[in-house]
């Protein structure tokens, strides 16, 4: 079985429901996976927004997510894993929330498998100290995608 993620509310490349937008309730969806390779240890999610105007726009920032936990509930901010500062300046999910009348946007969440049970990182780094840590530690890497548009 191949390394799988899904994210409840929306079917992927489809529009992001409004509640989990800047527009709505700004709560993080809710994710389950499957299929990672034996040697996992741990997980790290990454979720972005690569047609930012200034570049990629980073929403969600998670590691050190233990091996057994296969799923996160709708809005579980989840106190067993660390969060990274997203480019809303925030350790929390920062939802979809792109310029006006500027068209949909592309939202990935990546999951990513690791081989070591924690990246040694501390809470609140930015993406690119995250991108470092992962380095040599993916063993396997699952997608997601949806779009969100905030019309003028």
């Amino acid at each position: 079985m191949a390394f799988h993620l899904s994210v409840g509310g929306f079917v992927e490349g489809d529009p992001i429901p409004r509640r989990f937008s800047c527009d709505g309730e700004n709560t993080s969806p809710s994710l389950q996976w499957s299929g990672e390779p034996k040697a996992t240890q741990s997980f790290a999610l990454i979720m972005d927004d690569p047609d930012a105007p200034a570049g990629t726009w980073n929403h969600w920032l998670v590691w050190d997510i233990s091996a057994c936990v296969h799923s996160f509930a709708e809005g579980d901010a989840g106190s067993a894993r660390k969060f990274g500062r997203n480019d809303f300046g925030k350790p929390a999910y920062g939802g979809p929330c792109p310029p006006r009348g500027k068209g949909a946007h592309r939202y990935f969440f990546r999951l990513f498998a690791l081989d070591v049970p924690s990246l040694g990182l501390p809470p609140e780094i930015d993406r690119s100290l995250l991108d470092e840590a992962l380095r040599g530690h993916v063993i396997a890497e699952a997608e997601y995608m949806g779009r969100y548009e905030r019309r003028g």
